[in-house]
Protein backbone atom coordinates (compact mmCIF):
# COMPACT_ATOMS: atom_id res chain seq x y z
CA UNK A 1 0.00 0.00 0.00
CA UNK A 2 1.38 3.43 -0.96
CA UNK A 3 1.79 6.29 1.50
CA UNK A 4 -1.14 8.10 -0.12
CA UNK A 5 -3.32 5.00 0.06
CA UNK A 6 -2.52 4.58 3.75
CA UNK A 7 -3.48 8.19 4.38
CA UNK A 8 -6.76 7.77 2.51
CA UNK A 9 -7.57 4.60 4.39
CA UNK A 10 -6.94 6.44 7.65
CA UNK A 11 -9.11 9.33 6.46
CA UNK A 12 -11.97 7.01 5.60
CA UNK A 13 -11.82 5.30 8.97
CA UNK A 14 -11.59 8.60 10.80
CA UNK A 15 -14.56 10.28 9.17
CA UNK A 16 -16.78 7.22 9.47
CA UNK A 17 -15.79 6.82 13.10
CA UNK A 18 -16.35 10.50 13.86
CA UNK A 19 -19.83 10.37 12.38
CA UNK A 20 -20.71 7.25 14.31
CA UNK A 21 -20.06 9.14 17.52
CA UNK A 22 -22.65 11.81 16.82
CA UNK A 23 -25.07 10.28 14.27
CA UNK A 24 -25.60 11.12 10.56
CA UNK A 25 -26.76 14.07 9.75
CA UNK A 26 -31.75 31.61 -10.15
CA UNK A 27 -31.66 33.39 -13.13
CA UNK A 28 -29.42 36.20 -11.82
CA UNK A 29 -26.61 36.36 -9.31
CA UNK A 30 -27.82 36.93 -5.74
CA UNK A 31 -26.62 40.40 -4.68
CA UNK A 32 -23.21 40.22 -3.03
CA UNK A 33 -22.99 42.82 -0.25
CA UNK A 34 -19.85 44.93 -0.02
CA UNK A 35 -17.39 44.08 2.74
CA UNK A 36 -14.27 45.89 3.95
CA UNK A 37 -12.23 43.25 2.06
CA UNK A 38 -13.88 44.23 -1.24
CA UNK A 39 -12.11 47.04 -3.03
CA UNK A 40 -14.22 49.84 -4.56
CA UNK A 41 -13.29 50.55 -8.16
CA UNK A 42 -13.62 53.66 -10.31
CA UNK A 43 -17.05 55.25 -10.73
CA UNK A 44 -18.05 53.65 -7.40
CA UNK A 45 -18.32 50.21 -8.99
CA UNK A 46 -17.10 47.25 -6.98
CA UNK A 47 -15.36 44.29 -8.66
CA UNK A 48 -18.57 42.26 -8.15
CA UNK A 49 -20.62 44.89 -9.95
CA UNK A 50 -18.09 45.09 -12.79
CA UNK A 51 -18.06 41.31 -13.29
CA UNK A 52 -21.85 41.09 -13.16
CA UNK A 53 -22.26 43.93 -15.67
CA UNK A 54 -19.58 42.50 -17.97
CA UNK A 55 -20.86 38.92 -18.05
CA UNK A 56 -24.46 40.09 -18.46
CA UNK A 57 -23.56 42.35 -21.38
CA UNK A 58 -21.20 39.99 -23.20
CA UNK A 59 -22.74 36.58 -22.51
CA UNK A 60 -26.33 37.54 -21.71
CA UNK A 61 -27.03 40.39 -24.13
CA UNK A 62 -24.37 39.13 -26.59
CA UNK A 63 -23.02 42.65 -26.94
CA UNK A 64 -19.43 42.11 -28.11
CA UNK A 65 -18.76 45.85 -28.07
CA UNK A 66 -19.03 45.69 -24.27
CA UNK A 67 -15.77 43.71 -24.19
CA UNK A 68 -13.83 46.92 -24.72
CA UNK A 69 -15.79 48.59 -21.90
CA UNK A 70 -15.17 45.92 -19.28
CA UNK A 71 -12.07 43.91 -20.26
CA UNK A 72 -8.38 44.58 -20.76
CA UNK A 73 -6.68 46.05 -22.66
CA UNK A 74 -4.35 43.43 -21.14
CA UNK A 75 -6.42 40.31 -20.47
CA UNK A 76 -4.58 37.20 -19.26
CA UNK A 77 -6.48 34.00 -19.95
CA UNK A 78 -6.08 30.76 -17.97
CA UNK A 79 -9.20 29.06 -19.33
CA UNK A 80 -8.88 25.69 -21.03
CA UNK A 81 -11.26 26.92 -23.73
CA UNK A 82 -10.16 30.36 -24.96
CA UNK A 83 -7.03 31.88 -26.42
CA UNK A 84 -5.27 34.75 -24.68
CA UNK A 85 -6.30 38.40 -24.68
CA UNK A 86 -9.47 40.29 -25.48
CA UNK A 87 -9.42 39.03 -29.06
CA UNK A 88 -9.54 35.47 -27.79
CA UNK A 89 -12.51 36.40 -25.62
CA UNK A 90 -14.16 38.14 -28.55
CA UNK A 91 -13.72 35.05 -30.73
CA UNK A 92 -15.15 32.76 -28.05
CA UNK A 93 -18.15 34.97 -27.30
CA UNK A 94 -18.81 35.49 -31.01
CA UNK A 95 -18.86 31.74 -31.65
CA UNK A 96 -21.68 31.01 -29.19
CA UNK A 97 -24.95 29.81 -30.69
CA UNK A 98 -28.41 31.23 -30.17
CA UNK A 99 -29.18 28.50 -27.62
CA UNK A 100 -26.38 29.63 -25.30
CA UNK A 101 -27.36 30.83 -21.85
CA UNK A 102 -25.84 31.03 -18.40
CA UNK A 103 -27.65 30.24 -15.17
CA UNK A 104 -25.87 31.90 -12.22
CA UNK A 105 -25.82 30.31 -8.79
CA UNK A 106 -23.41 32.22 -6.53
CA UNK A 107 -21.04 35.16 -6.53
CA UNK A 108 -18.51 36.16 -3.88
CA UNK A 109 -15.95 38.94 -4.00
CA UNK A 110 -12.71 39.37 -2.06
CA UNK A 111 -10.43 42.28 -2.87
CA UNK A 112 -9.76 42.31 -6.62
CA UNK A 113 -11.00 38.72 -7.12
CA UNK A 114 -14.56 37.64 -7.91
CA UNK A 115 -15.73 34.03 -8.00
CA UNK A 116 -18.87 33.10 -9.92
CA UNK A 117 -20.55 29.70 -9.87
CA UNK A 118 -23.18 28.66 -12.37
CA UNK A 119 -24.24 26.48 -15.28
CA UNK A 120 -23.64 27.02 -18.99
CA UNK A 121 -26.17 25.79 -21.54
CA UNK A 122 -25.35 25.58 -25.25
CA UNK A 123 -21.60 25.69 -24.62
CA UNK A 124 -21.43 22.10 -25.85
CA UNK A 125 -23.70 19.10 -26.32
CA UNK A 126 -24.40 18.90 -22.57
CA UNK A 127 -24.84 21.58 -19.88
CA UNK A 128 -21.61 22.42 -18.07
CA UNK A 129 -21.39 23.64 -14.49
CA UNK A 130 -18.44 25.14 -12.70
CA UNK A 131 -16.53 28.15 -11.52
CA UNK A 132 -15.04 31.28 -13.01
CA UNK A 133 -12.56 33.51 -11.20
CA UNK A 134 -12.10 37.06 -12.43
CA UNK A 135 -9.43 39.59 -11.40
CA UNK A 136 -10.34 43.24 -11.66
CA UNK A 137 -7.85 46.08 -11.83
CA UNK A 138 -8.54 49.80 -12.42
CA UNK A 139 -12.17 49.11 -13.30
CA UNK A 140 -11.42 46.42 -15.91
CA UNK A 141 -11.34 42.62 -15.86
CA UNK A 142 -7.70 41.73 -16.55
CA UNK A 143 -7.40 38.01 -15.74
CA UNK A 144 -9.63 34.91 -15.80
CA UNK A 145 -9.54 31.28 -14.62
CA UNK A 146 -12.26 28.64 -15.01
CA UNK A 147 -13.14 24.96 -14.52
CA UNK A 148 -16.24 23.37 -16.05
CA UNK A 149 -17.64 19.85 -15.85
CA UNK A 150 -20.79 18.17 -17.24
CA UNK A 151 -23.93 18.45 -15.14
CA UNK A 152 -24.80 15.23 -13.30
CA UNK A 153 -28.55 14.73 -12.97
CA UNK A 154 -28.50 11.87 -10.46
CA UNK A 155 -26.22 12.34 -7.44
CA UNK A 156 -25.55 10.16 -4.42
CA UNK A 157 -26.72 12.81 -1.94
CA UNK A 158 -29.76 13.81 -3.99
CA UNK A 159 -28.41 17.37 -4.05
CA UNK A 160 -27.48 19.05 -7.31
CA UNK A 161 -24.06 20.52 -8.06
CA UNK A 162 -25.35 24.05 -7.51
CA UNK A 163 -28.44 24.00 -5.25
CA UNK A 164 -28.50 25.05 -1.60
CA UNK A 165 -28.11 28.40 0.17
CA UNK A 166 -26.99 31.34 -1.97
CA UNK A 167 -27.25 34.32 0.40
CA UNK A 168 -23.98 35.81 1.59
CA UNK A 169 -24.32 36.25 5.37
CA UNK A 170 -22.02 36.74 8.38
CA UNK A 171 -20.03 39.48 6.70
CA UNK A 172 -18.40 40.32 10.02
CA UNK A 173 -16.91 36.80 10.05
CA UNK A 174 -15.30 36.94 6.60
CA UNK A 175 -11.72 37.08 7.91
CA UNK A 176 -12.39 34.42 10.55
CA UNK A 177 -13.99 32.06 8.03
CA UNK A 178 -11.22 32.64 5.50
CA UNK A 179 -8.59 31.80 8.10
CA UNK A 180 -10.51 28.66 9.09
CA UNK A 181 -10.76 27.30 5.55
CA UNK A 182 -7.18 28.31 4.69
CA UNK A 183 -5.89 26.40 7.72
CA UNK A 184 -8.09 23.42 6.80
CA UNK A 185 -6.82 23.42 3.22
CA UNK A 186 -3.18 23.68 4.22
CA UNK A 187 -3.20 21.28 7.17
CA UNK A 188 -5.77 18.67 6.14
CA UNK A 189 -5.96 18.76 2.34
CA UNK A 190 -2.34 19.60 1.48
CA UNK A 191 -0.73 18.41 4.71
CA UNK A 192 -2.88 15.23 4.76
CA UNK A 193 -3.25 15.43 8.57
CA UNK A 194 -6.72 13.90 8.67
CA UNK A 195 -6.65 13.66 12.45
CA UNK A 196 -7.58 17.37 12.34
CA UNK A 197 -10.58 16.85 10.05
CA UNK A 198 -13.27 17.35 12.71
CA UNK A 199 -11.54 20.51 13.95
CA UNK A 200 -12.79 22.13 10.76
CA UNK A 201 -15.77 20.14 9.40
CA UNK A 202 -18.94 19.81 11.46
CA UNK A 203 -19.73 16.32 12.71
CA UNK A 204 -23.42 17.25 12.88
CA UNK A 205 -24.01 18.68 9.40
CA UNK A 206 -21.99 18.34 6.21
CA UNK A 207 -24.22 18.85 3.15
CA UNK A 208 -22.50 17.43 0.10
CA UNK A 209 -22.87 18.50 -3.55
CA UNK A 210 -20.12 16.34 -5.03
CA UNK A 211 -22.15 13.99 -7.28
CA UNK A 212 -20.39 10.87 -5.97
CA UNK A 213 -20.54 11.53 -2.23
CA UNK A 214 -23.38 11.25 0.27
CA UNK A 215 -24.06 13.81 2.98
CA UNK A 216 -22.08 13.75 6.20
CA UNK A 217 -18.54 12.76 7.05
CA UNK A 218 -19.44 9.09 6.64
CA UNK A 219 -20.62 9.78 3.09
CA UNK A 220 -17.39 11.58 2.32
CA UNK A 221 -15.34 8.73 3.79
CA UNK A 222 -17.17 6.15 1.69
CA UNK A 223 -16.57 8.23 -1.46
CA UNK A 224 -12.84 8.52 -0.63
CA UNK A 225 -12.64 4.74 -0.32
CA UNK A 226 -14.33 4.24 -3.68
CA UNK A 227 -12.13 6.80 -5.41
CA UNK A 228 -8.98 5.17 -4.01
CA UNK A 229 -10.17 1.76 -5.22
CA UNK A 230 -10.60 3.29 -8.68
CA UNK A 231 -7.04 4.65 -8.62
CA UNK A 232 -8.11 8.24 -7.92
CA UNK A 233 -6.37 9.16 -4.69
CA UNK A 234 -7.47 12.50 -3.28
CA UNK A 235 -4.19 14.46 -3.25
CA UNK A 236 -3.85 18.23 -2.91
CA UNK A 237 -0.42 19.76 -3.57
CA UNK A 238 -0.85 23.54 -3.44
CA UNK A 239 -3.63 26.04 -2.77
CA UNK A 240 -3.43 28.82 -5.35
CA UNK A 241 -6.44 30.99 -4.47
CA UNK A 242 -8.64 31.58 -1.43
CA UNK A 243 -11.63 33.87 -2.00
CA UNK A 244 -13.94 34.59 0.92
CA UNK A 245 -17.00 36.66 1.61
CA UNK A 246 -19.10 36.12 4.71
CA UNK A 247 -20.16 32.49 5.08
CA UNK A 248 -18.69 31.34 1.74
CA UNK A 249 -15.04 30.50 1.06
CA UNK A 250 -13.72 29.29 -2.31
CA UNK A 251 -10.39 27.53 -2.81
CA UNK A 252 -8.68 26.71 -6.09
CA UNK A 253 -5.93 24.16 -5.74
CA UNK A 254 -3.47 22.04 -7.66
CA UNK A 255 -3.21 18.31 -7.09
CA UNK A 256 -3.80 14.82 -8.39
CA UNK A 257 -7.00 12.82 -8.76
CA UNK A 258 -5.69 9.89 -10.75
CA UNK A 259 -4.12 12.48 -13.05
CA UNK A 260 -2.86 16.05 -12.46
CA UNK A 261 -6.00 18.00 -11.60
CA UNK A 262 -7.54 21.36 -10.72
CA UNK A 263 -9.54 21.28 -7.48
CA UNK A 264 -12.27 23.90 -7.18
CA UNK A 265 -13.97 23.78 -3.77
CA UNK A 266 -16.67 26.05 -2.37
CA UNK A 267 -17.22 25.78 1.38
CA UNK A 268 -20.04 27.19 3.52
CA UNK A 269 -19.11 27.97 7.10
CA UNK A 270 -21.52 28.23 10.00
CA UNK A 271 -20.67 28.79 13.66
CA UNK A 272 -16.98 28.17 13.09
CA UNK A 273 -17.29 24.87 11.18
CA UNK A 274 -17.62 23.86 7.52
CA UNK A 275 -21.20 22.63 7.01
CA UNK A 276 -21.56 22.44 3.21
CA UNK A 277 -19.39 21.72 0.19
CA UNK A 278 -19.60 22.12 -3.60
CA UNK A 279 -16.79 21.22 -5.98
CA UNK A 280 -15.56 20.67 -9.51
CA UNK A 281 -12.43 18.60 -10.12
CA UNK A 282 -11.08 18.51 -13.67
CA UNK A 283 -7.87 17.17 -15.25
CA UNK A 284 -5.16 19.62 -16.23
CA UNK A 285 -5.26 19.52 -20.06
CA UNK A 286 -2.18 18.33 -21.87
CA UNK A 287 -2.53 21.22 -24.31
CA UNK A 288 -3.83 24.76 -23.78
CA UNK A 289 -4.78 27.44 -26.33
CA UNK A 290 -2.34 29.83 -24.61
CA UNK A 291 0.95 29.75 -22.66
CA UNK A 292 -0.35 31.09 -19.32
CA UNK A 293 -1.04 27.78 -17.57
CA UNK A 294 -4.21 26.94 -15.67
CA UNK A 295 -3.08 28.36 -12.31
Amino acid sequence: MTRTSRRLAALSGLVIGATALVGCAPTAFPPAPTTPEETTMSDDQTPAEIVTAATTAVFGDRDLSAIDDYFGPTYTQHSTLATDGVEGLRALAGSLGDDFRYEPARLIADGDLVMTQGTYFGFGPDPLTGYDVWRVEDGKIVEHWDSLTPVVTETVSGRSQTDGPTEVTDLDKTTQNKELVTAFAEKVLVGADYSLLTDYISTEQYDQHNPEAADGLAGFGAAVEKWAADGKNLAYKQVHQVIAQGNFVFTRSEGDFGVPSIYNDLWRVQDGKIVEHWDVVIPVPADLPHSNGVF
